[in-house]
Parts: C-alpha cells; sequence; structure tokens
C-alpha cells in the first residue's frame, strides 16, 4: 500500500511546512498551488512536494486535480492547516503494514481555536474522509464544504487529526467573509428563498445549539466565541444571499 499525500495550498507560508513534514508515512508529497505570493512554492519544494501550480477552480476540483496527479492510487488529503498526530502517523504506517480492509478511512479532526483545542462546540470529532483509494471515490461540493464521496466501504482511524484553525479574531472574520460569500452563491445557485424568518430566527438558534446542545460553554471563552460566530456567519451568509439575489 503505497500512499500519495495532497494539499492544495494559496499564500500559505506560515503553515505550510507543519503539514508537509507531519507525512512521513506518505510515499509523495503533491501540493497544488494557486498562484501564491509568499513563499509557499519556495517551502515546499525545499520539503520534498512535488508543487502543481494552477489556476484557482473550487475546493473539490483542486482537490481532484492533486488526486489525478498523484502517483499513487491512494490518497491522503490534508487542507495546509492540518498536519497529522504522532498517532495518527502511526496508525497509517500500521495500516501500510497490515494493508487496508476498506476503500475510504474518517479521521477525527481536532481543531484549535485561539490557542485552544476545542472539544465541543459541535466541532469534536468532526470526522472526514481524508484517506482514500481514488479509483472509488472523489471530493463533490461546487462551493464550499466540500466531501469525499465514496462508493465503497468507509472505515474509521482512531487517531486524531489536528486542524490549526484562527489564532485571532481578526483572522477568523477574514476567513468568514469568504466562507459567508461562497455560502451565499450556493444558496443563490440553489435558487432557495432567503426570508426574514430565516435572518432573524437561525442566527439565534445556531448559538443555542453550539453553546447549549453542543456543550460549547466547556470550551470557556472559546467556545463562547464560537457559537457567537456561527451566529454571525448564518446571518452574514443569509444577508448576502439576498443582496444578490
Amino acid at each position: 500500500m503505497k500512499i500519495s499525500a495532497t494539499i492544495i495550498a494559496c499564500n500559505e507560508e506560515r503553515r505550510i511546512a507543519r503539514a508537509i513534514e507531519s507525512l512521513r508515512c506518505s510515499d509523495e508529497i503533491v501540493v497544488v498551488d494557486s498562484g501564491s505570493t509568499d513563499r509557499t512554492v519556495e517551502i515546499a519544494t525545499q520539503l520534498g512536494a512535488r508543487v502543481i501550480e494552477t489556476p484557482w477552480q473550487g475546493y473539490a476540483r483542486q482537490k481532484n486535480l492533486a488526486a489525478e496527479q498523484a502517483a499513487h492510487d491512494w490518497i491522503l488529503s490534508l487542507d495546509a492547516d492540518e498536519a497529522l498526530s504522532e498517532a495518527l502517523e502511526g496508525e497509517i504506517w500500521q495500516l501500510k503494514k497490515c494493508g487496508p480492509d476498506f476503500d475510504a478511512y474518517t479521521v477525527p479532526r481536532m481543531a484549535q481555536y485561539l490557542g485552544r483545542w476545542i472539544l465541543h462546540s459541535g466541532w469534536y470529532p468532526d470526522r472526514k474522509v481524508r484517506l482514500y483509494d481514488r479509483r472509488k471515490a472523489r471530493w463533490v461540493g461546487d462551493f464550499v464544504h466540500e466531501s469525499v464521496k465514496v462508493e465503497g466501504r468507509v472505515g474509521q482511524l482512531k487517531s486524531n487529526l489536528l486542524h490549526f484553525t484562527c489564532d485571532s479574531l481578526s483572522e477568523h472574520l477574514k476567513t468568514m467573509d469568504r466562507y459567508t460569500t461562497l455560502a451565499a452563491q450556493e444558496l443563490v445557485a440553489r435558487r432557495q428563498k432567503i426570508g426574514w424568518r430565516r435572518l432573524i430566527l437561525d442566527p439565534a438558534w445556531t448559538f443555542f445549539h453550539t453553546y447549549v446542545f453542543q456543550r460549547g460553554f466547556l470550551d470557556g471563552f472559546e467556545g463562547l466565541t464560537i457559537a457567537y460566530m456561527g451566529a454571525l456567519y448564518a446571518f452574514v451568509k443569509y444577508a448576502k444571499a439576498r443582496n444578490m439575489s
């Protein structure tokens, strides 16, 4: 079992090294870069990755392109702000030794937000398919929240994939602006009607659900912030969609 690790990137010089250095269990690393103006390409190349430069086509298409360019059928897909934990790396080494029993594997993703590991707030375990046989699976999703669609059996790995999200509220707001635009474009493309009820009730429900039902209060100040930002995300997404219609 040989594995090609893939990463899509654009201006990720602060984080790309951490992602690549965690991928010692892979047999090659492919980075698809969409026009970085910083040292992303230079750093990735120095660390032994094969870099493919191509214009941005959307998250799912970029990730499928990376998989298509890989030398091996088994793909280990990471984002530039993710890294394998040592335990997950060891689990993948063992899988390579024994051989796969499934066509794809999910991993639990643990996020660090404002310097704190988040274990509630609906953010954990946040299982995602990250290891898959490209002959049986591919990325889908035209706008945002892309995912791997598997035509086969899906297994589970136990150890955490580490997700290093926002270090500051300013960074979170900047990221939110980009993602709410994509989410609004998706709503418009689906011709979903956005009424006042969604604008008023959905943000309130998002906060209550995150902070109370998903026990965000156990994540301290960061959990409170996640709940508020989730409510703001919902409002801005719908407001942008109304403005685009």
